[in-house]
Formats: C-alpha cells, structure tokens, sequence
C-alpha cells in the first residue's frame, strides 16, 4: 500500500470514531474496501489499513475468503458519502462499496475481537433479574451461555419459490457468476433454461452440494460472494479511453495507465503484478493490418509460439513460452484498426482466463478516431521500429538473400539457417526448402505470397578477372530499410583455397550483405556473398571478401526445381538504374530462435 501523510489518516478517522457497536445492535452500513482467500493476506492488509484509519474490521464471509471494511456507519447513504469521500480523495480502491454486513460472519480482525456471529444477528443482552426475583437470586452466579438454536434447512421447494421471486436482472447476475466461475456458456438472459440448470448443478456438485439445479438462498449468496470478491481482487472496471475510442474491462487491480504511444494505449504492472495491457488504435487498411500483425510478433511481450490467425478484417495472435503468455486481437472498420493486447505471467493461466474473457466479451470500438499520432511517440512498422518504446525481439541474425522466380523463391546463403527456430523474409514467415550444405547455398520458401517486383537473372558465362562488380545488400538493416550498392571488384576466379566454385572480390561490406547477389555492370548475377569464416589464425586484408560463382549454384538449383533465369543484359547500367534492380530484388532475411 502507497504511503499516505499520517495526518491525513488521523483528520478521516476522526469521522469514523462515533460509529460504534451501541449495545443494543450493530449499525447497518460497512464500506467494503478489500478482499483476500487467506487468513494470513487478510490479516496483513487489515494490519496495513488500520495503519491510516482507526476503525477497520475483517470478518470471514460464506465464500470462504476475508473482508475488509470499514465501519460501522448508521446507515447507507452515510456509508456512501463516506466512500465517496475517500474514494476521491485516492486513499481507497475505486472498486470498493456498500455492504449491509450480511455476508460477514466470524470477525478475524482487530486481533482478539473474536465476535463469532454476523453482527446484524447480534441479539441485544437479557434484562438484569431484579433482587427480589427468587429465581434469580437463587440462580448460580455464572451461567452457561444458551446454545443457539440451529437455522432451519431450506427445502428445495422453498428454494424454488425464493428463486420464483428474483427479478430478470437478479438471474442475470446468477448468469454472469457462473460464467465467470466457467460453469455456463450460454447468453445472460436472465432465463433459467436447461443450459442454466445444467450449470448450476455442475457447480453444486463441485462445490460439495448435492446438484439440485436449484440455488438455495445461501448457495446463491456463496457464489455471488466468490464472484464479486475475486472481481473486486482483479479490479476488472469498465473504461472508456476517450483518445483511443475503445470501451473495454481492464483489470485494474492488476495493472495502472503508463502513458500515450501511438498507436498504443500502455498499461504497465501494477504491485509487481507481471501483468500488461496495450490498447491498440490507429487508421488504417488492409494492408496497414497486415503490417501490424507483422509487426507485433517482433514483440518480446509476443512469444513466438501460440496459435496465430489472419483474415481479411480481424487478426488474433497468441504466444506462449515458459516466462509470459499473451493475447492480441485487432480488427479493421470503417478505416479504423482497434484491439488490445494482454500479457501475464505463465503460471498464472487459471486467473487471467478470467481477465482475458471479461476484455474480449466488453471490448468495444466507439468514436470515429483513432489515437492521435502525436500522443507520445508514433510507431513506424519497420524493421527499426521499436513499436512505442516496447522492446522489439532481436534476431539472432540478418543477412541478405534474393528473388530468384516469380513465386518468391529466395536464394541465400545457408550457414545457420538449420539452426534457426524460425525464418522470415522481409517479416514475412518462410521455410528452408533446400540446403546445399557445404557448397554454401540455401533457397527459402514465402509461407505467404510475394510478388517480386524482380528476378535475378545469372550470367552464363565466366566474368573476367578485374571486372567491376557491386554487391547489393542490407548492410544497414537497423538504420535504412532498402539495400546498399557496395562497388568493387571482381580479383579472382578462385576462393582462398583455391576453391573452383568461388571468387575473391574487393568490396567494402558488412555482415549484413552476406546471401546478397554480386552483381556485374550489366545487373547480371556473377555470384553471391558469403560469410567469412571465423578464423582467429588468420586475418584477410580489409575489404577481401569470398563469394559463391553463379555457375556453381545454377546447376544444383535447377536439379531442385528452381531453374534461375539466364541473363539477357548487355552493356553497363548507371549506378541508379543498379540501385532499382536491386531494391525490386534483394530482401532482408532474419533468423530468430
């Protein structure tokens, strides 16, 4: 609990310390501020909270958890304008409210206090006997205090006739809290059908009743107790995010606004919860769609595995791993795209299905904006983007591979892919559909389609020792989002070894060029990048690199179907007409655990 000015706890006691057990019967109104399904949590909160206000009771309720409240007050509307009051004024829980006492049974706290019976059902002492009463001056001095008598049982058809009386919103209720307790399924219609009944005798049995189908009175008191005292542990409060347009229950007990980051709204844990909730809102398409749900699968906060789906509107994604589980949905309309993300620690699955299942049944998109792209900082769905200051999953690796045919096929260099628990192609998923091995060459399938705006083509000849060569790659792949032409040239028909099947080339390039194309003056394919090996007993000379020949590949792809074009190109391009080639047909290629 936040720490509060003592000053201020002794200035709101004071208007408490006048409601007090009269002698004769308890006062009506309670202000339930708290509750907890241990003894121990219970005591330690009771403890915390009579630290700011002088006069907090706990009791034990027939659901089996603890109450906190404070009180007594003299009467509803007193103990309400009381609520209010510290309500407002921050020192209570917004979810906390109005109890006649009712429900409370043994009294847990202050320690010693020990009333044993619900204090509207205390029965005022017995008159003094008068001293010429013969009966009392020859009673003992000290009495055994009267057994009292047991509640009568209440019949099934008594239950029938009290549930007969509940009004349509009242069977709602009952609905909703055997919803919540995953008991029912069916709408809140308020209309006891067979699906209700069904769901109440499945609860009784579950909870040591015999499964009549009918709520007893203090069955129904028991499960709407349960239901609205872990609500109230959870804080689930219906909001309306009037920047955002979304109308949704969010826990709030478990989590507190952050801040503004379009196109997200930030809800960060609260008390160490592990808990998070992002609201999504932004304009949008198709194709903006598309890009977020790329996009947010590069979040840490979205495992990689979990069952994902993509329609023409809608998207949900779920990711699971041994730390976090989260949820995403996001759908399109009316040029608007809205949803949430919520993440929780895995070990507390039971709860969160709860939280999760509350959030989609009461998300609603309202207004017709979306966030506005100023509040904090906009995402941009590139690959350097950090989406609103979320961290982004980092690849255990990015080179650079090419489009090879019209259906997408993507030639690269094979070093590590076998490794790689997962494989994207400009963000979008692919699959290794063949590995050369040690000849250095890999082709990756599009798990989606692609439209290349380019193929290569490869040059069917031999180039000359001293051509001039560029190769084209991603040498930047966190600050620019289009290949780079790395000029050079073409020093040797040989590898380091004297490898037949390579070539030595002089270019400046980086680790992120590796699996690009070595193009000639012509914009035909000579061959492609590959990694230098790490070699602590040898250092080359800056800006020797090692490529693959094109026509050391061309075979082995044609053999597994992927038959590269040859090139009809002649003379030299000028380096921008280079840098088009290249932009319709080089791709960034990510390997992630």
């Amino acid at each position: 609990m936040r720490a509060i000015s003592r000053t201020v706890s002794i200035v709101v006691g004071a208007s408490l310390t006048g409601m007090v057990w009269t002698g004769s019967a308890w006062a009506e109104a309670w202000v339930q501020i708290e509750a907890k399904n241990s003894l121990a949590q219970a005591e330690a909160r009771a403890r915390d909270w009579a630290g700011m206000f002088p006069k907090v009771s706990g009791f034990r309720l027939a659901s089996g958890w603890y109450a906190i409240a404070l009180g007594p007050f003299p009467d509803e509307q007193t103990a309400d304008d009381r609520r209010l009051l510290l309500r407002g004024e921050g020192l209570i829980p917004r979810d906390s409210f109005i109890s006649d006492g009712g429900t409370y049974g043994q009294q847990f706290w202050p320690v010693g206090a020990g009333l044993g019976v619900t204090p509207q059902t205390v029965a005022p002492p017995a008159p003094e006997a008068q001293p010429e009463d013969p009966v009392a001056s020859t009673a003992p001095e000290t009495q055994a205090e009267a057994t009292p008598a047991p509640a009568p049982v209440e019949t099934l058809a008594e239950s029938r006739r009290l549930e007969a009386a509940l009004t349509r919103d009242e069977r709602r209720d009952i609905q909703a809290a055997l919803e919540w307790t995953g008991h029912y399924q069916g709408a809140l219609d308020g209309l006891f059908g067979r699906g209700t009944r069904a769901s109440i005798a499945d609860w009784q049995l579950k909870n040591g009743y015999e499964p009549t189908g009918v709520l007893s009175s203090a069955q129904q008191e028991a499960l709407l107790d349960r239901v609205a005292s872990e609500r109230a542990a959870l804080g689930l409060e219906k909001i309306t995010e009037t920047e955002a347009g979304i109308e949704i229950d969010m826990p709030l007990g478990l989590v507190q606004f952050a801040r503004y980051n379009a196109p997200f709204v930030n809800y960060a844990p609260k008390d160490g919860s592990g808990v998070q909730v992002l609201l999504i809102s932004q304009p949008g398409d198709a194709a903006r769609l598309r890009g977020l749900y790329d996009a947010m699968q590069t979040l840490e906060i979205v495992p990689l595995s979990g069952e994902r789906k993509l329609g023409a509107s809608s998207f949900t994604i779920e990711g699971r791993n041994g730390k976090i589980h989260s949820y995403t949905q996001a759908e399109l309309s009316k040029g608007l795209i809205k949803g949430f993300t919520l993440v929780w620690p895995a070990a507390d699955d039971q709860r969160m299905a709860r939280v999760l299942d509350a959030m989609k049944k009461s998300f609603t998109p309202v207004g017709t904006s979306a966030l506005d792209s100023t509040l904090g900082q906009p995402m941009s769905v590139t690959r350097a983007a950090l989406m609103a200051g979320i961290e982004k999953r980092a690849p255990v690796f990015s080179r650079s591979g090419f489009f090879i045919d019209a259906e997408g096929h993507v030639l690269t260099a094979a070093e590590g892919l076998a490794q790689c628990g997962r494989i994207t192609i400009e963000d979008h998923p692919a699959e290794l559909s063949f590995d050369a091995g040690k000849a250095g060459y890999a082709v990756l399938t599009p798990k989606d389609t692609l439209a290349p705006k380019s193929v290569a083509k490869f040059r069917t000849d031999a180039p000359f020792t001293g051509t001039q060569i560029a190769v084209a790659g991603f040498s930047y792949p966190e600050a620019l989002p289009a290949p780079v032409l790395n000029f050079g040239t073409l020093s040797a028909l040989k590898g380091l070894e004297g490898e037949t099947t390579q070539a030595r080339i002089e270019a400046k390039t980086r680790a992120g060029d590796v699996g690009g194309p070595v193009l000639d003056g012509s914009g035909a394919v000579v061959g492609m990048l590959l990694p230098v090996a790490d070699d602590p007993q040898r250092v080359l000379p800056d800006g020797l690199k090692v490529a693959l020949q094109a026509s050391a590949m061309a075979p082995g792809l044609s053999a597994q179907g992927f038959a590269p074009e040859a090139s009809d190109f002649s003379g030299q391009r000028a380096a921008e007409d280079l840098q088009t080639l290249a932009d319709g047909m080089v791709v960034q290629i990510s390997c992630w655990k």
